[in-house]
């Protein structure tokens, strides 16, 4: 008896399913979430058109306090003023999605609208990861434990309630303004009010703020005092992915924070097909993650590598790891401050002719010193740390020359006489102030966590 079953007809024939119409849902599949939040602490800050990319904020020093009571009939020698400025540049950035018309019309989804909300995305991630570099360079760390160095850390050096303890009580001591804390610069505090404020609503006390990895924020909930205390005062805090304010300190938790990882040193071949002079050189690679683009991979500083010129040369390969980028930094001692150049570097933009965005697994040729630019310090390897950011109010600001700006393009024009092309493009004008270095810290630490599992 001849049956026909559906494996008959589910291949072969013009596009290879036979005769099964494949299904594809309407609606697109959700993406991971970002948690956005340093862009937006930041104050608003405006600089005009029409001067210049530079933002200048100035002021004026405290006087030195007299050291003796006057005498009669004498006047003081009197004090002078300190100006004090701090500068911000800013800086344009942007980019752009290409669809062909084809694309557009044969393509289930609509690309052009997809387009559209992905560069939307990628607005608001350029601010924070833009603003967590510019925190980078913060000069108030603490490293858990006194550790003094992030290459110092240990797997056992994670964050908790002593350094939260420690940061609070040093921001306080300089004097770094808290939210809802006192307005002027100098204000008698009503004494009796604190302990009765804590109790009737703690949410209003004043505070600085924290911004922390979440798997930082676990080890904070895992902490014996941080337990003991939650299971005394409120149970639900232990169930409810709570962390709240601790200390003085409100925290908030964002997986756009960056992270360092220690990785073991990648070495070069010394060769003749650059212009570096003779001598001893030493480069370090790092890796960039391709959506971010942080520099999250530090490699340990490589071996020394004797260079004959002055044609000299150094022939590298890079990692291999899926999803990031390389980049390779050069120079004459074991902690190099520029990167290195090579023909395999991007062919266009500001990082022209610079040993960076190096594809992975790729074999390159150094040709010489580039670009001034210090790499990040590397943990020890094997291990990732996590910077914990704790702001008073006022530490910086975000300062805008050009809002963001979108373009649809949809329409022929003389670069696209047959309308082949849609464009969707975005672009903004800004930068980060560091107002002042002492209202903010940041806390390096490790993890007892990670992000993979099994």
């Amino acid at each position: 008896m001849a049956v026909n079953t559906s494996s008959g007809f589910n291949s072969g024939g013009a596009y290879g399913t036979g005769d099964v119409e494949q299904y594809i849902a309407d609606k697109t599949l959700p993406l991971t979430q970002q948690q956005l939040v340093v862009y937006w602490f930041g104050d608003a800050l405006t600089l005009p058109k029409g001067r210049g990319t530079q933002y200048a904020a100035s002021r004026y020093i405290r006087v030195p306090l007299p050291f003796a009571p006057l005498s009669e009939g004498v006047p003081p020698v009197g004090q002078s003023m300190t100006l004090q400025q701090v500068v911000a540049t800013a800086q344009q950035w942007g980019d752009k999605i290409t669809v062909t018309d084809v694309a557009d019309m044969t393509i289930k989804h609509p690309l052009f609208q997809k387009a559209i909300e992905l560069a939307g995305l990628a607005v608001a991630e350029t601010h924070e990861r833009n603003t967590f570099n510019a925190l980078l360079a913060g000069t108030q760390i603490n490293y858990v434990n006194s550790r003094g160095a992030r290459a110092s850390l240990t797997a056992g050096d994670v964050l908790n309630p002593h350094e939260i303890n420690r940061a609070f009580g040093a921001l306080q001591t300089i004097g770094a303004p808290m939210y809802n804390g006192q307005e002027r610069t100098d204000e008698k505090l009503n004494a009796e009010m604190g302990g009765y404020t804590a109790s009737k609503n703690p949410r209003s006390n004043a505070h600085y703020t924290a911004v922390l990895h979440p798997l930082v924020a676990q080890d904070m909930r895992e902490n014996a005092t941080v337990v003991t205390a939650w299971s005394y005062s409120d149970i639900n805090r232990l169930y409810n992915f709570e962390l709240g304010e601790w200390g003085g300190v409100r925290f908030t938790s964002s997986n756009m924070v960056p992270t360092f990882t220690g990785i073991a040193q990648v070495n070069g071949t010394p060769g003749t097909a650059g212009t570096l002079a003779t001598g001893t050189y030493y480069i370090q690679v790092t890796g960039s993650q391709t959506t971010t683009q942080y520099e999250s991979q530090i490699y340990q500083v490589s071996a020394s590598i004797s260079v004959v010129g002055a044609t000299g040369s150094i022939s590298v390969t890079v990692p291999s790891t899926s999803g990031y980028t390389y980049n390779v930094y050069i120079g004459t001692t074991t902690s190099p401050t520029n990167l290195a150049t090579s023909t395999s570097g991007p062919t266009s933009g500001p990082m022209t002719g610079q040993a960076v965005q190096i594809a992975a697994g790729s074999t390159i040729v150094l040709t010489g010193t580039g670009t001034a630019q210090t790499p990040p310090a590397a943990p020890a390897t094997g291990l990732t740390v996590y910077p914990t950011f704790v702001f008073g109010k006022g530490g910086y600001g975000i300062v805008k020359l050009d809002d963001v700006q979108f373009t649809y393009l949809k329409t022929a024009d003389k670069s696209d006489p047959l309308n082949q092309l849609r464009v969707v493009g975005w672009k903004f004008y800004e930068g980060v102030l560091i107002s002042n270095n002492l209202f903010f810290c940041r806390i390096e630490s490790t993890s007892a966590f990670s992000a993979t599992f099994g």
